[in-house]
């Protein structure tokens, strides 16, 4: 029980409370009353299975090529057709398969995107990417005890936020076509995105929304995250004015010296000229459990991962739905 009041909590406390300054008209309180059943479309429990389950053992780390990252691209592929998503242009499937070489081994390795869709209304030729990564590091190969990198803030939480999300976007509309992806390969070098990237007309996609490590209270506090590329384009405006009266806040991304901006997938679209940015909660200067087997489901805190989720819904619902369209991104980067 304590865990369904928690949910509930986390809910509603991202809601505006303007409402009693508006309560003389009944259409104020009508719409607040539909945007607090929103945003409660987003609970902790559903959230909570796909990060314990993505970041699960069986897994086994879902490093790209390897049976633990399928087994994950199938949890993936089953959500998509359980929340009813199309697929993506011209592919018979969720999948994007493709072969790379290893930078590092060089070994070829095949992977895929796991890509779906929810086609828009009466802006559907105008694009929206809402993505996260899904693979990781894997296993060490050899060592005593903890052998299994997790991967669960980063990036299940994450992926989780992804399906989430396309969820609550089935069940409460949308005027722009929504691409939802689960991208491979991330941990080594993008690969995956950069692959999207380069079979789409770049010009179509208005914005990217990323999510990436959601699962730690922030340096700003609670109700917090923070957004690589802030100054990049006004996207991070636009999400901070749908944010006002809600008690969540949108900061820039305050580790300027890491260049987080292009270390996610945000930056294979931005390079395109897509306004694409990264959502973070973690405090990645002090995070001891970045890239560590340590990364365990556990270890996140699921209020926050929840919140974060339903704050990015409420703070682009106005991009997702055509009213702002935020300006094309400055792609040059810092020195």
């Amino acid at each position: 029980m304590k865990k369904v009041i928690v949910a509930i909590l986390a809910s509603i406390s991202i809601i505006s409370c303007d409402s009693a300054k508006n309560s003389s008209t009944k259409k104020s309180v009508s719409s607040q009353t539909t945007s607090s059943e929103n945003i409660m479309l987003i609970d902790s429990n559903t959230v909570r299975k796909h990060l314990y389950t993505l970041a699960d053992d069986d897994m086994e780390g879902r490093k790209s090529g390897t049976p633990g990252i399928e087994k994950a691209a199938v949890y993936i592929e089953n959500e998509y057709k359980k929340i009813g998503l199309s697929t993506f242009g011209d592919l018979k499937n969720y999948r994007q398969t493709f072969t790379f070489k290893d930078r590092r081994t060089k070994e070829d390795i095949t992977s895929s995107n796991i890509l779906g869709v929810l086609e828009g209304k009466s802006k559907k030729d105008e694009y929206v990417i809402i993505s996260a990564h899904y693979d990781h590091l894997g296993m060490k190969q050899s060592g005593e005890g903890d052998l299994i990198y997790n991967g669960a803030n980063d990036d299940a939480s994450g992926v989780a936020g992804v399906l989430a999300l396309a969820a609550y976007f089935k069940t409460v509309g949308h005027e722009r076509t929504i691409v939802f992806a689960a991208f491979t390969a991330e941990e080594m070098g993008l690969i995956g995105s950069t692959h999207f990237g380069k079979g789409i007309d770049a010009s179509k996609f208005v914005a990217g929304i990323n999510l990436e490590m959601i699962g730690k209270t922030p340096s700003f506090g609670p109700n917090t995250a923070w957004l690589t590329g802030f100054e990049r384009s006004d996207f991070g405006t636009i999400i901070q004015k749908n944010l006002k009266g809600t008690g969540y806040q949108l900061f820039p991304d305050p580790y300027k010296k890491f260049n987080l901006f292009f270390r996610s997938d945000n930056a294979s679209l931005a390079r395109l000229g897509v306004p694409s940015h990264t959502f973070s909660t973690t405090p990645i200067d002090v995070d001891k459990d970045y890239h560590q087997v340590s990364d365990e489901a556990e270890t996140l805190n699921m209020t926050v991962v929840t919140q974060t989720i339903q704050a990015v819904a409420k703070g682009t619902e106005s991009i997702i739905n055509g009213k702002d369209t935020p300006t094309r991104v400055v792609i040059k980067e810092n020195k």
